[in-house]
């Protein structure tokens, strides 16, 4: 199976911890690597992931609190400095750009590579990248600013072939990828080859959610139903729920509500805030809610 991989390089909130990073993360699907959102210090924790800069082409920020976008412009000064070619794609609320730019135009003057933003509507759901393995959509939340979240899907891929049954009937080579996609087979005689004769499924398409700041929303039960991991801000506890309804946050209870009512198959939480020197407690009150749940820290690599 082909890779997919979520790394957390950060999993706090707002206010700096010895404990944790800000928020970003880095999903990986077949070496192919997108950032979500870029915190101080995310170009650090990309180096002791030891995930190859020369693969990250795609950034998408959620919204512009300090704590997901101040570690962008370090971030592409050190790429101009590796001496970069490659363009670097941004996706971003679209307020990003005009602040970005003039950062761009004064810290990197001379840079080597080409950095293209791609300014997209908060308000609504919509695909903002596609190659030929996944696509990534938009997920509106409800934050104090405009925020998204971002929806990976890998596209099915096609069945595989039996071998030793394409060599038993003799099938020629340019009809392989015919029968991968599904049709039988007919052989010279009339004879009909069901394709399941020729054919394993595939491995079914995964999913990954990354739902950023926003205060509890069950209609996004919806939009990140079923898939293979949900990450969800868990930023206070229960006893917190006025603090976190006041703020447009969630409690880890309410992150784990949701993940149960879309019938997700994993939960991970993140963005604790600084008040917790120990997590246990958010993530004791969402296992409560849904067991198949992961606290978020530094370094932890998911395999999809």
């Amino acid at each position: 199976m082909e890779k997919f991989e979520i790394n957390i390089l950060g999993c706090g909130s707002a206010l700096p911890t010895m404990k944790h990073y800000p928020s970003s993360q880095v999903v990986n699907i077949r070496e192919k690597l997108f950032m979500i959102d870029c915190g101080e210090g995310a170009q650090l924790q990309l180096r002791r992931s030891r995930l190859k800069f020369s693969r990250l082409n795609h950034v998408f920020i959620s919204h512009l609190h300090g704590d997901h976008c101040f570690g962008l412009i370090g971030l592409l000064s050190t790429f101009g400095m590796l001496g970069r070619t490659a363009t670097m794609h941004i996706y971003s609320p679209k307020e990003l750009p005009a602040l970005m730019q003039p950062l761009v135009d004064f810290f990197c003057k001379g840079m080597s590579y080409r950095v293209e933003f791609h300014p997209f509507d908060t308000r609504s759901s919509s695909i903002i990248y596609e190659d030929r393995s996944v696509t990534v959509s938009t997920i509106p939340l409800r934050h104090r600013i405009a925020c998204a979240g971002f929806l990976f899907r890998e596209k099915p891929t096609p069945n595989h072939i039996i071998r030793d049954m394409i060599d038993f009937y003799a099938i020629p080579t340019f009809a392989i990828n015919r029968i991968k996609n599904g049709e039988d087979y007919t052989l010279p005689d009339g004879t009909i080859i069901p394709n399941k004769w020729l054919t394993r499924p595939s491995a079914p398409p995964r999913s990954y959610a990354y739902c950023s700041d926003t205060m509890y929303q069950p209609e996004l039960a919806d939009i990140v139903r079923n898939v293979d991991l949900l990450y969800h801000e868990a930023t206070f506890a229960e006893s917190e729920a006025g603090r976190a309804q006041e703020t447009f946050h969630t409690t880890a209870s309410q992150a784990a509500r949701l993940a149960k009512d879309a019938d997700v198959k994993r939960l991970l939480i993140g963005h604790y805030s600084a008040r917790y020197d120990d997590e246990s407690i958010l993530i004791k009150e969402a296992c409560e809610v849904f067991p198949n749940t992961v606290a978020a820290k530094e370094n932890l690599c998911i395999t999809l």
